[in-house]
């Protein structure tokens, strides 16, 4: 009899072995399956947002020099007239994070910059210059500096940034959403996030 209770013990301790190490199994392999979930869904994410628009500038250049004692005067001007395309991008493939398994945690730990790009055409219309001061490739270097610091306020006035930030949110709120409907953690700057609006911060 003592022998069959040892048995049915020792048998029993198996049992509960053997079940402890399926569920555990279990588990883990559902963790692995939920990162690998969260990776699949943060390569999706990866992609090159961009926000597009159109900006259009006159700009009236003028450039004057003084002859003999300042009697004489040589003028030159021009009214440039510029139509640019803007583009504003987030390279999200740039994206760099950490995955912790064991405690459930998806870490981000850089969201690229904006990269703004400007490419602009100029075109010259009524261009005057005196013989003795001659458009020269300096005031078309000066001219092309005064194009890109206007077009550049444009740009910080406009709502194209801000459009193009609210594309990049609505990216990243996917990542948020599925971190979070799979009971894990998102962390940004140290911080839980609990709203997608955190992660541009």
């Amino acid at each position: 009899m003592r022998n069959f209770l040892l048995g049915a013990c020792i048998a029993a301790f198996i049992a509960l072995g053997i079940s402890y190490f399926i569920i555990q199994a279990k588990t883990q392999k559902t963790e692995i399956q939920a990162s690998d979930l969260i990776l699949d869904q943060i390569r999706n994410v990866g992609k090159l947002v961009v926000t597009e628009g159109h900006f259009s500038e006159v700009i009236t250049y003028k450039d004057a020099k003084k002859y003999y004692l300042d009697i004489l005067t040589a003028e030159k001007k021009a009214i440039v007239v510029v139509n640019a395309g803007v583009t504003v991008s987030y390279d999200l493939s740039k994206i760099k994070h950490t995955i912790d398994q064991v405690n459930k945690t998806v870490t981000i730990t850089h969201i690229p910059e904006a990269e703004i790009t400007i490419n602009p055409t100029i075109k010259y219309h009524d261009l005057e210059e005196d013989f003795f001061n001659q458009f020269t490739p300096e005031d078309h270097n000066k001219i092309q500096k005064e194009v890109t610091h206007q077009l550049n306020e444009k740009v910080e006035a406009s709502t194209l940034k801000s459009n193009a930030e609210n594309r990049l949110i609505s990216e990243l709120q996917k990542i948020y959403i599925l971190t979070n409907n799979l009971g894990w953690k998102l962390v940004y700057k140290g911080n839980t996030v609990t709203d997608s609006e955190q992660l541009i911060l």
